[in-house]
This record gives C-alpha cells, structure tokens and sequence, in this order.
C-alpha cells in the first residue's frame, strides 16, 4: 500500500532554505537591470524594464574578458594538475597505509585541513616573494597544493575500495606499476575526479582571500578582485557591482547545475568507503 503522508516539518525546512538560498540570487538578478533610482525606490521591485548599461558599463570598468581570460587560466590549469598529481599521492598512500610511515603521511595531509589560511598568509606570501612566484602560475601552484590534504582524504577513501586484485591481475600480464595507476587506477576513479573537478574549479574561480595575497601585477588580476573596484571608501555601485557579480557567476552555475549529481554521489562515496 502507498503511503501517501507527508513530512510537513521537512517540507517546510526545505521551502524555507531554498528561500535563503534564492532570495540573494533574486536580488542580484533584478537590480543589475535597474537604474540607481530604480534600487533606491525599492531593492525588491522588478525593474520598469530590462536594460543591459549595467553590463556594459561593469564589462569597460573591469575589463572584464581579461580577467575572465586569467580566472579561466588559473582555473583550467588548477583543476588539472590537481587531478594529476593529487591522485597519485592518494595513490601511494591508499595502497601502503598499512605501513607506519605512509599512516603517518596520511594523517599528516588530513590534519593540514584543520590549519585556518591566516595563520599561514604572511609566511606564505614571503616564501612565495622569496621564489619569484607572485604570478599566475604561483598561485596555481599553491591551489594545487593547499588542497590537497582534502583531495587526498578524499582518493584514499575512495581507493580502499577499489579490489588490489584488479591491480595483481594487470602485473602478472606484464603491466608496470606506473602503467597500472594510468590504465586502471585512474579511469576507475572517474566520480571522484569529477568530484575533485568540480570542487576544485568553484573554489579557483570564486577565491578572493589568495589572488589578493599573490597577485601583484593588475594584469593578472582574476574577476573576484577586479570586481572590488565597485566598492569605495563611501559608497557601493550596488547595480554595476550585481551586473558584473551575475556575469562572472554565470559559467560556476552551469557547471554546478551539470555536475552536482557527481560532487554529492563523489563526497558520500570518498567519506564512508
């Protein structure tokens, strides 16, 4: 017999967080089509009409296709090494963990998680001065290695359940240990690439804390910094700063809309195995 009764509590908390959720992406939609006017009169009103100065004035102000151009360098390259190298630490960990120093290591990564980023920005910022790293690429260097302490407790969970008879198998047939990672290990951690993907491209693209730390050249900058020339000492430009806030989140939310099936099933997958 169907049960057709309701959970009225849940229901309710679910409207109600999905209200918190969309109500700041319902302001921002609005008031990047209204006039200064228009927002003084009532931030929550619909606009008289759709008009795109906004846009095009937050797009001359930021010179917002060159620091699209470098938040997609920066991203792009950071997922990717990311995927390569973290994958592969978690690798040598997962298979060795019953030895006393790759357990050590292993907690030693998982413990970084734990560490906040303000207790380490100055000397981080002085040693990556020091190297000549105040770059790009400095700074792709330290997403793909900041994350790693979640990346990796994330891969070796979800390695430990990958059978050592797959891998026993491929050696006897002649494969090296290399080629095993590459032609079995790897493809086998597809969800939670995609996982680690994805997670990891959202946080590149919206950080505002460590491109602001790095980043010295104005050339460089990414699209959370150039975004701070709306805010003044006195004032904020509330309609452009929305403008430009929708455009740069609009590429994050199509990707989170494809994927999210992948970062829920992943995480839940990579936490209890």
């Amino acid at each position: 017999m169907r049960n057709n009764k309701h959970n009225w509590t849940i229901t309710l908390l679910l409207i109600l967080g999905s209200v918190v959720i969309l109500f700041p992406l319902y302001l921002t939609v609005v008031n990047a089509f209204k006039t200064p006017q228009e927002t003084a009169e009532s931030i929550l009103a619909l606009p008289s009409s759709f008009r795109f100065d906004n846009f095009i004035q937050a797009i001359e102000m930021t010179n917002f296709f060159n620091a699209f151009g470098n938040s997609f360098y920066i991203t792009v390259l950071t997922v990717v090494f990311t995927l390569l190298t973290n994958s592969m630490v978690a690798y040598a960990i997962a298979r060795n963990l019953h030895k006393r120093s790759f357990k050590i290591l292993f907690y030693y990564f998982v413990s970084a998680m734990f560490v906040p980023f303000p207790i380490i920005m100055l000397p981080l910022v002085k040693q990556m001065s020091g190297l000549g790293l105040m770059n790009p690429t400095g700074l792709v260097m330290l997403y793909i290695v900041y994350g790693l302490a979640f990346n990796v407790f994330l891969y070796v969970g979800y390695i430990k359940s990958i059978p050592k008879e797959l891998e026993e198998a491929a050696i006897v047939d002649g494969c090296s240990r290399w080629g095993v990672f590459w032609r079995i290990i790897f493809p086998l951690l597809a969800p939670m690439n995609a996982t680690v993907g994805i997670l990891t491209a959202l946080w590149a693209w919206n950080d505002f804390l460590l491109p602001l730390v790095i980043l010295s050249d104005r050339s460089d900058m990414t699209l959370p910094l150039v975004q701070f020339v709306f805010q003044s000492q006195f004032s904020t430009n509330y309609n452009l700063a929305f403008a430009s806030y929708l455009m740069a989140l609009l590429p994050m939310i199509i990707v989170y809309v494809i994927a999210q099936r992948w970062i829920i099933s992943g995480v839940t997958k990579g936490a209890i195995k």
